[in-house]
């Protein structure tokens, strides 16, 4: 890195899938730091009034409704961001989402929407990004998960999006950092199991209500995480102790750690009946909040 990133207070931020979980966080934390905030997502309500409440406690933010599958909404909020702020500092892609369901039982059409979504968001964000950053230095922040290491059961198309973005992210650091010497810090975020609305957000597949297993991280402790990275370079960062434990053990005896993930299966489901089986694949979920079910 030949150029040090700056301090929050005087850095533009454009942080993708804002509009609830950890990206809600994420942006509640940088407006407190003084980060100047470009909020991305598909529920423009939603979105708009996160982006008010911020302006109204004094904070500097404007809202982009886009989907982050098409490339050209992702430009779009590039734009957006230098004409309102005149450059951007860090590019936080963090929009996501999960389906629930046996590989062999989940359509073509949902998988390759998650991976629109998950993986080519992230590109689209990336290579938007880097000409912005490569100008004046700045830091590039993919979400990528524990399941960018370790395979989840009945999440098996979530893991294989979020392995790829890991490779992507690794492969993509290199280039700019090793091969460029560009001035740009590109940092992995791999959490454990958070406590967001990722699950009510779902495609689900099972016959029960999907839940995350327990122990949860709080998103403020991801957004923490993100926040650092956005001033210090880092590589990659594990957020939770599960994720080093499970990513160690995956390593180190991958058969034992495949029999114990069958025991993830039962504490992925609630012992309800799905309430909203489609979830948020194909149409914005958002509610404006940062914790899962039974938390506001």
């Amino acid at each position: 890195m030949s150029s040090p990133l700056k301090p929050l207070n005087r850095q533009v931020m454009v942080v993708t899938g804002a509009s609830s979980g950890i990206g809600l966080a994420t942006a509640q934390e940088a407006a407190k730091q003084g980060a100047r905030l470009v909020l991305a997502a598909r529920g423009g309500d939603v979105l708009d009034a996160v982006v008010q409440g911020l302006v109204e406690n004094g904070f500097e933010a404007i809202a982009v409704v886009a989907d982050v599958a098409e490339r050209a909404e992702v430009e779009r909020i590039a734009q957006a961001a230098i004409a309102h702020f005149g450059r951007i500092d860090t590019w936080v892609n963090n929009a996501g989402g999960t389906i629930y369901g046996r590989l062999d039982q989940v359509s073509e059409e949902d998988s390759r929407r998650l991976f629109d979504i998950n993986f080519w968001g992230m590109v689209h964000g990336s290579l938007v990004a880097l000409p912005h950053l490569r100008r004046q230095g700045g830091a590039l922040i993919n979400l990528g998960s524990e399941a960018s290491e370790v395979a989840i059961p009945m999440q098996g198309m979530y893991s294989a999006s979020k392995h790829a973005v890991k490779g992507f992210t690794d492969a993509l650091r290199i280039e700019v950092e090793q091969m460029d010497g560009d001035p740009v810090s590109i940092t992995l975020i791999e959490p454990t199991a958070v406590d967001t609305p990722l699950p009510q957000h779902a495609r689900n597949y099972m016959e029960r209500e999907p839940k995350l297993p327990s122990p949860q991280v709080d998103p403020h402790e991801v957004a923490a995480a993100i926040l650092h990275a956005a001033i210090v370079p880092m590589r990659n960062v594990r957020v939770g102790m599960m994720a080093e434990l499970d990513i160690m053990l995956g390593r180190l005896a991958p058969g034992l750690a495949d029999r114990l993930s069958v025991v993830q299966v039962p504490r992925q489901q609630q012992d309800i009946p799905p309430r909203n089986p489609g979830g948020a694949l194909y149409s914005t979920g958002a509610n404006g909040r940062i914790y899962g079910a039974g938390i506001s």
